[in-house]
């Protein structure tokens, strides 16, 4: 190979290896590129994510949506936003304030012990019962048992006092009321529903099931509240009748036994 040929030789190879290193500064280069897009897609889906989450941690929950709809009053109530619940003879000279949580277990033993008790003196015209519901126990258990099953209450007092009082029963009863410490069982319409089904006014009743699927006493139930909220009731069951409150031998836990309630109840209507 002549000295001539040599240098061409040289001089090709220079460039052949001049032009792989600008290929690989260009690849070099849209790689940079690729990369920083990518980051700032990274950082906009981040940010978006976080803007997203924000906007739906500020979004009002159900039942806090709840306050703002429509107030449907039950029928057989009174009162303002239909959160006065009186049943009973309108002879009846005096009136017994029932306070109760539909998730409470101590209410579900005063029921299943006393209840019956109750609503046979309200039948005999001995007093009227005022109820009215909280919801308290969603707030200290976590759930939404409480407000569920107490517009289900609402639902079943628009078709009769006689439905909402053997509706009340069957849920405290011990086949039907949840464990405090179990499942919110309440949260569930169908559980509701298939309550229900044990009550003859509210079997296969398509009035009271829609009610309770569609929420229609939800507002109802969270005035409910309120009302309960504002008579400044510390716990449940709470008795009352002319402002004074109806307690066991212990003089602070409502009686639970009928013997403790007839008690109780003798003293009441002489006062």
């Amino acid at each position: 190979m002549s000295k001539r040929n040599s240098q061409q030789a040289k001089t090709a190879a220079r460039e052949r290896l001049r032009q792989e290193r600008e290929r690989q500064a260009k690849r070099d280069k849209m790689k940079r590129q690729l990369i920083v897009v990518a980051s700032i897609v990274g950082v906009l889906a981040i940010a978006g994510g976080i803007s997203y989450a924000v906007v739906q941690g500020n979004k009002p929950s159900y039942w806090e949506a709840a306050k703002d709809d429509k107030l449907v009053k039950p029928a057989n109530s009174t009162g303002t936003n239909g959160t006065t619940v009186v049943i009973g003879k309108s002879t009846a000279k005096k009136t017994l304030v029932m306070y109760e949580d539909p998730r409470c277990p101590v209410c579900a033993q005063f029921e299943q012990t006393v209840g019956s008790t109750v609503d046979k003196d309200v039948a005999d015209g001995k007093f009227k019962i005022q109820y009215v519901g909280a919801t308290f126990l969603d707030g200290n258990l976590g759930g939404e048992g409480s407000k569920n099953g107490l517009s289900a209450l609402g639902a079943a007092l628009n078709v009769s006092t006689d439905a909402f009082l053997k509706y009340k029963t069957a849920m405290y009863s011990t086949k039907w009321h949840p464990e405090e410490s179990g499942p919110d069982k309440f949260k569930d319409d169908s559980y509701l529903i298939k309550i229900a089904q044990t009550v003859p006014e509210l079997k296969d009743n398509k009035t009271f099931q829609d009610a309770v699927k569609n929420g229609t006493y939800d507002k109802w139930a969270l005035d409910m509240s309120d009302k309960f909220n504002k008579d400044g009731i510390s716990g449940t069951p709470t008795l009352k009748m002319d402002g004074k409150t109806l307690t066991g031998p212990d003089g602070k836990s409502a009686p639970m036994t009928v013997a403790d309630f007839n008690t109780a109840l003798a003293a009441a209507l002489k006062g």
